[in-house]
């Protein structure tokens, strides 16, 4: 869902910032999530908004404590998404996420950050060409990421 989804009142709203994180070869960063009982499955590093920050403010919190990358700016808000989901604690939420798309020079990433519960469930991270993306044979959330990537950037 995009801009005027209805959200879902008998779930918990839980605010997110997502980035997609483009390096200088084109290709976008991923984390690897292990979740015991479900199927491995990618995403973009992001997370949920704290009490008090703004989407932008939770998009540079959280690109630096997942992958250890400061920025300024996070970039162009690129899309909005409000989907239903289980977390990986297990709580069923009514998301609002907010896509940056972030664009870094250097391919280099640090876990070093990681809570206890993403040391647990982030168990790699990878740098995606577009090709890669379209044909990953496990799941990649947003589903429909590499279209977001292909109208943002020359390919």
């Amino acid at each position: 869902m995009t801009d005027g989804a209805r959200l879902n009142p008998a779930l918990r709203l839980r605010q997110a910032a997502r980035l997609i994180v483009v390096d200088a070869a084109g290709r976008t960063l991923l984390f690897r999530f292990d979740v015991p009982g479900r199927a491995p499955f990618w995403c973009t590093p992001g997370g949920e908004v704290d009490a008090g920050e703004t989407f932008e403010d939770a998009a540079r919190r959280e690109l630096f404590e997942e992958a250890g990358i400061a920025i300024d700016d996070p970039g162009p808000q690129i899309a909005r998404m409000t989907p239903e989901f289980v977390t990986v604690e297990g709580e069923p939420v009514q998301a609002d996420e907010r896509f940056f798309l972030v664009r870094v020079a250097n391919a280099r990433v640090d876990t070093g950050g990681h809570t206890a519960l993403e040391q647990r469930v982030m168990t790699q991270h990878r740098w995606f060409t577009l090709g890669e993306l379209e044909a990953w044979p496990e799941a990649v959330f947003p589903v429909e990421l590499a279209a977001m990537i292909r109208s943002q950037i020359a390919t």
